[in-house]
């Protein structure tokens, strides 16, 4: 069986501010075509990460290729293949939406008949054509996030790096684009997104979850979630907080958290019956309803960072 294209493939790379380590000893292998999600909060370390991928800072050890060439010295070459947009809107606010588009073609270096179809193409992909001769400072978050997706995307870039592209827009908005970005990989591009999004984090075929520049669990969600080692039992009662109380006392619960009426316990899967171990407990369930429950992405994430993480130091948690 033929192994699968790598388009980014990086050993052990780390970026040191001073006394500061902003990422630490990074192995990162993305294949093409695949949405990777890298999920933690913001100092963690994704933007930086980034960065240092497509050659706009330089690592303090380590290797990197992307699409084949050595970062960074062959960053001006990988620049003509890539696309990259930003966390925060950095087009010009005082160029129309096709000014703004027609800019970036230009540098580029697109042709004049090449560009004039592909700004066609891209006003009709992200449905900016009502939008094409309207100033981008006056557009809304939503529209603003199309136009810097189009404009990441003049040059048919072979990888996109998305950094927290969706911060800044509602609900809707950021399922459109999600949905958007699915039909750019089912066309073959690659693309590295950067979130604090836990139902962003569950769209990507594979996730890196990041903490203090440290990669916690890398691989598909559902394996990391089948990996995670708990058991996730969700409580009903009228004394929730006094029940959290106690449940985080005990070494066997990882975690509590309160959702509205009902807490989140994730317990040692080595305890094989949550529910019936719990009423066993010296706490009072008599007034509760107990049900066990599927692991979320937030689960795993509270599970493989923080003081969770000292619990787990033993556990690989990855997944292909």
């Amino acid at each position: 069986m033929t192994a699968p294209e790598l388009v980014v493939d990086v050993r052990g790379i780390s970026k040191v501010f001073d006394h500061l380590t902003a990422v630490a000893n990074l192995d990162l292998q993305i294949t093409k075509g695949e949405i990777y999600g890298f999920l933690g909060p913001n100092g963690c370390g994704k933007s930086t990460t980034i960065r240092m991928l497509t050659g706009l800072m330089l690592p303090t050890q380590g290797t990197i290729q992307v699409l084949g060439l050595s970062i960074p010295r062959q960053a001006e070459i990988l620049r003509s293949r890539i696309g990259y947009m930003t966390q925060k809107f950095s087009l010009y606010e005082d160029l129309t939406v096709t000014e703004n588009l027609k800019f970036i073609a230009d540098i580029y270096g697109l042709s004049a008949n090449t560009s004039k179809q592909k700004l066609s193409e891209l006003l009709s992909t992200y449905h900016l054509q009502s939008q094409e001769n309207q100033l981008a400072g006056t557009l809304s978050g939503g529209q603003k996030q199309r136009l810097a997706l189009a404009c990441a995307c003049v040059n048919s870039p072979e990888l996109l790096f998305l950094d927290e592209p969706t911060s800044a827009v509602d609900p809707q908005n950021r399922r459109d684009f999600w949905e958007q970005l699915f039909d750019l990989s089912e066309q073959g591009t690659s693309i590295l997104v950067t979130t604090h999004y836990m139902d962003e984090a569950e769209r990507c075929h594979k996730l890196a979850i990041m903490e203090q520049g440290h990669i916690r669990a890398d691989g598909k969600p559902k394996a990391l979630l089948q990996q995670m080692g708990v058991n996730v039992v969700e409580v009903t009662a009228s004394n929730l907080r006094n029940l959290k109380a106690q449940l985080i006392q005990l070494p066997q619960v990882r975690s509590a958290a309160q959702l509205g009426e009902r807490l989140r316990v994730l317990i040692d899967n080595q305890i094989d019956q949550p529910i019936t171990w719990l009423k066993q407990t010296p706490i009072d369930f008599s007034q509760a309803q107990l049900h066990q429950v599927p692991a979320s992405i937030e689960d795993l994430f509270v599970t493989v960072t923080g003081k969770n993480r000292q619990r787990l130091e033993a556990t690989d948690v990855t997944g292909g």
